[in-house]
């Protein structure tokens, strides 16, 4: 890969026999940030519905850094709400988390949402559309009818930005509140294994592709 020039120290090629500072080094191949820092640490949990996404409540509630011990302290990259469940990224690399988090780098994250009453094809559009809400315009990416019941339907959405609340808050404007929701992928990382509160580490490929992910 050296060779072939695919791999970048600090905005220049590398060349064979280079040595680098693996806490100061910025390391590439094919364009995409490889973590090289030996204490940067990465790990995938299913949040149960309960756990804050912080690293500390004042109000005594359980987190989910309560929930994951990787030996160093990390922080959840972006937020699920307390009533809603599914994966979430807890680490101590910041520039994973920004690019994961800031809109501008339009990382998907996927969610599966169990609405009351029966979606309709126009509703669905509408999420796709756009949705005005009080804090601005909304929108899905995709909107995606999995299945339906006479009380309640089943919806993946696929959303870029991570307002607070923001997906039970387009629901709730289209007449169809969510009784359940699960976010099941972020980027190209998912795991169907996961139960409630369990969690694993990440593999550096998984981290790579978060990257390549977010990759302006």
């Amino acid at each position: 890969m050296i060779k072939q020039g695919r791999v970048m120290v600090d905005g220049r090629p590398a060349h064979l026999g280079q040595k680098v500072d693996p806490d100061r080094a910025q390391v590439e191949v094919d364009g995409v940030p490889l973590p090289i820092k030996p204490d940067l640490v990465y790990a995938l949990l299913y949040k149960p519905v309960g756990a804050v996404s912080t690293a500390a409540d004042t109000h005594g509630r359980s987190t989910v850094t309560d929930l994951v011990d990787l030996g160093t302290r990390v922080y959840p990259v972006g937020r699920l709400d307390a009533d809603s469940e599914g994966l979430l990224i807890l680490t101590n690399d910041g520039l994973l988390t920004e690019r994961l988090t800031h809109p501008r780098f339009g990382v998907p994250k996927t969610y599966l949402v169990h609405a009351s009453g029966a979606v309709g094809s126009r509703a669905a559009a509408r999420l796709a559309a756009g949705i005005e809400l009080d804090d601005g315009p909304a929108r899905a990416q995709a909107v995606r009818i999995v299945d339906r019941a006479p009380k309640a339907t089943l919806v993946e959405v696929v959303m870029v930005e991570g307002r607070k609340r923001e997906v039970r808050r387009m629901f709730d404007v289209i007449g169809h509140p969510v009784l359940r929701l699960v976010r099941e992928a972020i980027g190209p990382v998912r795991d169907r294994t996961l139960a409630p509160g369990e969690w694993r580490e990440l593999s550096l490929d998984e981290v790579r592709s978060l990257y390549a992910a977010a990759a302006p």
